[in-house]
């Protein structure tokens, strides 16, 4: 069974004007958009045909087609003209005890200071349409770090001490900062806006774009001490539990565990709880989590993580149709031309528009993919 799925733009004020319109080929709405959900997520739940929600389509049908309730994961289009709040999630264990803890305490779960909406963990994975998309993730190899900060003189001097310590610790750093460090994070910022690096130019760039929209924030400061990174059509970024992140501009598919636990360290007017952040923080620097797709021939590419929760393929049809084998519950999402998805068990199908999706029942077994552009689909991982 495959059944269509319609979702509105969600308008947060970091959404380009113009990405999903161009890629939906309509106008734009002259709001933001900067998200559609494709998924049985409460917060935005998809809508099927006949007027349900997702959800609701679930609860009461899901059963007989074989789809539990809720869904492992949440498929996106995202587009981002603008810096996302710097964040990161917790681990299943972590997000289990986090939940629990501020059950116990009576915080409402849609408390602004609330840390854990839910006992789930959150890995993402981003993977590119737009021909760059930008983004920080994970930390910077210390060395590089401290070369930066010292480089801005003695304005960043208190931080450049922090770092050159033989025993610094970044989640320790970046702790002070976002607690105890404001006017410390302040010269810092004011020395980068002006300053100058051959090895470090698109950083310091970043800082002035970052200090216009959130002045003076320690975030900026935090955004020093991260990867850079900017992904090219066809290019994911994995995300795991701990790693700090946050997307920056362009326009992707996104596929997460299903979650609303985000620790967040700035660039936001929403609560940083600092503490519990660097908690669940890996404060390991290292390379950023660049994920290369896997050709599995005949126009079908993997995306692979080690996680359970999600799979990710993209396919371009040729002449010869391609074929995905499903592993329970698949949602398919159209990124351009006019792919058309069938069925191998009702041979039922669908030609999809870009922006359009499908979700297709677990008996299906594979599903068939054939005309022209490019398709997603998202499953259980295995």
């Amino acid at each position: 069974m495959l059944i269509p799925l319609a979702n509105a733009p969600r308008d947060y004020a970091w959404g380009s004007g113009t990405l999903i319109a161009e890629l939906e080929g309509r106008a734009p709405s002259g709001r933001p958009e900067a998200e559609v959900w494709f998924g049985d997520h409460p917060g935005d739940p998809s809508e099927t045909p006949d007027g349900r929600t997702l959800d609701a389509w679930i609860a009461s049908d899901g059963s007989d087609v074989g789809i539990p309730a809720p869904l492992p994961y949440l498929l996106k289009l995202l587009a981002a003209a603008s810096a996302l709040s710097i964040q990161a999630h917790p681990s299943k264990a972590q997000a289990e005890a986090g939940f629990a803890r501020e059950e116990a305490a009576g915080i409402a779960r849609d408390a602004a200071d609330r840390t854990y909406r839910d006992d789930n963990h959150k890995p993402e994975l981003i993977v590119a349409l737009s021909e760059e998309f930008r983004a920080l993730a994970g930390l910077r190899d210390l060395n590089a770090s401290r070369r930066l900060i010292a480089g801005l003189g003695e304005g960043a001097a208190p931080l450049a001490e922090r770092l050159a310590e033989p025993d610094a610790s970044l989640a320790a750093v970046i702790g002070w900062l976002l607690s105890d460090g404001a006017d410390a994070a302040r010269d810092v910022i004011s020395a980068a806006v002006s300053g100058e690096s051959d090895e470090f130019a698109a950083e310091l760039d970043l800082v002035r774009t970052l200090e216009a929209g959130f002045p003076g924030d320690p975030g900026i400061v935090v955004a020093l001490l991260m990867n850079l990174v900017t992904l090219r059509r066809g290019e994911g970024l994995f995300v795991p539990a701990g790693v700090l992140h946050a997307y920056l501009e362009g326009l992707g598919v996104e596929l997460m565990a299903a979650s609303d636990n985000v620790l967040r360290g700035g660039l936001t007017p929403k609560h940083v709880d600092a503490a519990e952040l660097v908690s669940v923080l890996d404060p390991a620097p290292g390379l950023p989590p660049v994920i290369l797709p896997r050709d599995l021939g005949d126009g079908v590419r993997a995306y692979d993580v080690p996680i359970a929760d999600f799979a990710l393929y993209a396919v371009t049809p040729g002449e010869a149709p391609a074929t995905v084998s499903l592993d329970g519950p698949a949602i398919a999402l159209a990124t351009s031309g006019a792919p058309i998805v069938e069925g191998a068990a009702s041979l039922s199908s669908s030609v999809l528009a870009p922006g359009g999706a499908v979700l297709v029942t677990p008996g299906e077994g594979s599903l068939r993919v054939s005309g022209s552009g490019e398709l997603f689909i998202a499953q259980p991982g295995r």
